[in-house]
């Protein structure tokens, strides 16, 4: 299956960067209050960036906006499959998306507790 294939590879990138996987059932990333990458049911790959960095690398990978559950990820990257296979790579990416989420004040907002 494809998910738990990409899955390991996800763990292996995560922690190529250094940072730490999330999530049981859908894995991710986040830091700073911010969700900065995310591994979808099909085992696709979305990765958090600036709109000035998403609109290079919608070119530069020939890819387009990652989907997660039906619904476009606006900010979010989708990682063509034969780029998922170069970890180093990837995992420069995430950390990239990581400073980034890093670089915006913090979000601190959570549901309050009745």
């Amino acid at each position: 299956m494809k998910f738990k294939e990409n899955l390991v590879v996800y763990d292996r990138i995560c922690h190529l960067a250094n940072i730490e996987r999330k999530g049981k059932t859908m894995p991710y990333t986040s830091s700073n209050g911010y969700m900065f990458s995310a591994l979808n049911k099909d085992g696709e790959l979305g990765i958090r960036f600036s709109k000035e960095r998403q609109h290079e690398y919608f070119e530069k990978f020939e890819t387009t906006y990652f989907k997660s559950y039906g619904s476009v990820m606006k900010d979010y990257v989708l990682i063509p499959e034969s780029l998922l296979q170069n970890e180093s790579v990837v995992s420069s990416l995430l950390r990239e998306s990581y400073n980034y989420v890093n670089s915006l004040p913090a979000n601190n907002s959570k549901p309050k507790k009745s």
